[in-house]
């Protein structure tokens, strides 16, 4: 009995013990979350860049880099899939599998980013200072690459330190949208988007937000170039459909004031049918949602790639690349409005440095 009642005491320090350390660690998570302020104004490096020309031809790419952690053999703790009839699995790492993975494909990403000699050029998931990029700062090594473009940088995750998953902790993340230039940026705004605060959802989840520059043009009207990355795991869609309504009424009121409105970003949502598009070994996992045509107002559109049914831009993420077993998708790419004259491409890296595949965009201002 004696043996009982100290097993009995044990296991209730234990217990409490747990719980300490699971409410403590609840507790630093609330006290370090905040919201960035809506329409904070953002810091632009200046550049030599002049007014653009309408009827004159430009570029633009955008590209999510996954911070630099995705290279083939990388499967990401938060994504779910499964191959078909069989249950779903989750990925591995929580962070890059090490500095120097994530060096290099950082590094490959800037390449081919370069290779594309684009004027605009819309980047996704860029870490500032981060545990899971092992404090590589991809947002300086770009500007860097790009001394000629000006540049505007917006947080989109700011979080404390994530200890999931346990065995390859995500740590702490300062992390966002990089727009650069070859022409001078007016203005820049970092427009919050809606996002999931429920309690815990709150802390794991990117404080989503847009990055709005401004570029003027010679018949007096404003380019409006948008960076853009919405939500991913929104179960119902209740806050993806919020945050594509106020996308959609930024466009429209930019359109009705006389601008061009060009958005390139990560939509996670599969666009221009590209749902079932490709082929695969994977169920569709549960997070694809599709752009439906009646997401965009009248005005706008989405620019589908010229190569849409033999490029994806997105892969699966719960298991290691190899083509034609993981699910793919296109999420990324371009929206524009009717008064910009606008050709895609899918760009072929074959998910060799990221997760996500870039989209160029050539276009004229009408």
């Amino acid at each position: 009995m004696k043996y009982i009642r100290k097993l009995a005491k044990a296991l209730l320090a234990v217990l409490l013990v747990a719980v300490l350390t699971v409410g403590g660690y609840v507790l630093y998570l609330q006290l370090n979350y905040y919201r960035i302020d809506d329409n904070t104004t953002l810091a632009i490096n200046p550049s030599a860049g002049h007014t653009l020309t309408a009827g004159q031809a430009y570029t633009a790419i955008t590209y999510n880099i996954g911070f630099g952690a995705y290279s083939s053999d990388y499967s990401f703790f938060m994504d779910e899939g499964a191959m078909i009839g069989e249950k779903i699995t989750s990925g591995k790492y929580g962070k890059g599998i090490d500095k120097y993975s994530v060096a290099k494909n950082t590094e490959g990403s800037i390449a081919l980013t370069e290779e594309q000699n684009a004027d605009f050029i819309l980047l996704q998931e860029v870490d500032e200072k981060a545990d899971r990029s092992y404090g590589i700062d991809q947002v300086a090594l770009f500007k860097e690459q790009f001394p000629a473009y000006s540049s505007t940088f917006a947080k989109n995750f700011h979080s404390a330190f994530l200890a999931l998953p346990l065995h390859d902790m995500h740590g702490a993340v300062q992390a966002g949208l990089l727009t650069l230039s070859k022409y001078q940026i007016d203005s820049s705004i970092r427009k919050s988007l809606p996002v999931d605060e429920s309690f815990i959802t709150k802390f794991f989840d990117l404080d989503r937000c847009l990055n709005i520059t401004r570029h003027k043009v010679d018949n007096g009207k404003e380019l409006v170039l948008i960076n853009a990355h919405l939500s991913a795991y929104d179960e119902g869609g209740k806050i993806r459909k919020q945050q594509f309504d106020l996308l959609n009424n930024i466009i429209l009121d930019e359109y009705n004031r006389g601008n061009y409105v060009i958005v390139g970003g990560d939509y996670n949502h599969a666009l221009a049918g590209s749902k079932t598009m490709y082929p695969t070994l994977q169920e569709i996992p549960a997070w694809v949602a599709e752009l439906s045509e009646d997401s965009l107002n009248k005005h706008a559109r989405v620019a589908i790639p010229s190569n849409l049914s033999e490029v994806p831009t997105c892969r699966s993420c719960n298991v290691p690349y190899q083509k034609g077993l993981n699910y793919t998708v296109t999420v990324d790419g371009f929206i524009v409005t009717d008064n910009v004259e606008a050709t895609a491409r899918n760009i072929d890296a074959d998910f060799q440095y990221s997760d996500h595949n870039p989209v160029i965009l050539e276009f004229k201002l009408k």
